[in-house]
């Protein structure tokens, strides 16, 4: 008797283990010279790491990574981009992010962005991926300076395609909020709670599996007006995107059933809209 009450003692105290968990903090700051926009200083802390690529282009092109190989419950990551006056820099992600099944608490992710005045940057991760029963809660927010521009895209699958997953159970809540000189400019919230009525409303994701929304802020409302004109020239006219523009805001929705398809929706956008003309060579590997 006295050596089962051992075994139960045991078993109870590694069930009340703190389980490890992710943490990664990394930060990028650009300075100009020489027409070029240049490294300033780089910090990196964890598993959150940042890589510098050679490009023949003036911007900065830096890809983030998160060598933890995807995310889960309790996880953080916190990145965050500063780019000088003047600037053009270009963030990409190394591969999708993966969202893995959660035990309880959600992932989280915070992203901070400070565009300088008359810099643009191009904001371009690819997709996340939410697995079954995972949970992610993600917050952007941005800071552009005066002229600055910007081009963000949010992409997310749920569920892999190759394994015929739909993650009817995974849980997404992401903010994003954009200011021009302190003064708020673009607000929105997308929340997915893993309820049927959200995977198959018409005026929520409709059956699709992939969505992504691609967020470009002009200097001013003319120059956002003459994007806008440009892009529909490029896009389908089946529904499966909606672009439209506000002051000095463009915004594009998409909706696909596949990862594969999404992306062969907003390449081309993404293409359009950046400051390069081009996608960072990572998102044609």
């Amino acid at each position: 008797m006295e050596k089962v009450a051992e075994v139960l003692i045991s078993t109870d105290h590694d069930s009340a283990l703190v389980m490890q968990r992710a943490r990664g903090a990394a930060r990028v700051s650009t300075k100009q010279g020489d027409g070029k926009t240049r490294l300033d200083r780089l910090y990196q802390d964890g598993c959150a790491k940042i890589r510098l690529p050679n490009t023949h282009s003036n911007a900065l092109e830096a890809v983030l990574i998160n060598t933890a190989g995807g995310l889960t419950g309790g996880d953080q990551m916190d990145w965050q981009v500063d780019v000088a006056a003047s600037g053009n820099a270009v963030l990409t992600t190394q591969a999708c992010e993966r969202i893995y099944r959660s035990l309880g608490e959600p992932a989280t992710v915070h992203t901070r962005l400070t565009v300088g005045t008359n810099a643009h940057l191009d904001w371009l991760p690819q997709e996340t991926i939410l697995f079954a029963a995972s949970q992610l809660e993600r917050r952007i927010d941005i800071e552009l300076a005066e002229g600055a521009s910007l081009t963000a895209v949010e992409a997310i699958l749920l569920g892999r395609d190759a394994m015929g997953e739909a993650a009817l159970d995974a849980r997404l809540c992401d903010n994003w909020r954009i200011r021009r000189d302190g003064r708020l400019i673009h607000a929105e919230a997308t929340r997915l709670d893993g309820t049927a009525a959200e995977r198959s409303g018409l005026s929520l994701l409709a059956g699709k599996r992939a969505f992504a929304t691609v967020l470009h802020v002009a200097p001013n409302a003319d120059a956002c007006a003459a994007r806008l004109t440009r892009l529909r020239a490029i896009l389908p006219d089946d529904g499966r995107i909606a672009a439209s523009a506000n002051g000095e805001r463009l915004i594009v929705r998409v909706l696909a059933q596949t990862g594969l398809a999404l992306r062969r929706l907003i390449v081309p956008i993404l293409a359009e809209l950046s400051g390069a003309g081009t996608l960072p060579r990572l998102w044609h590997l």
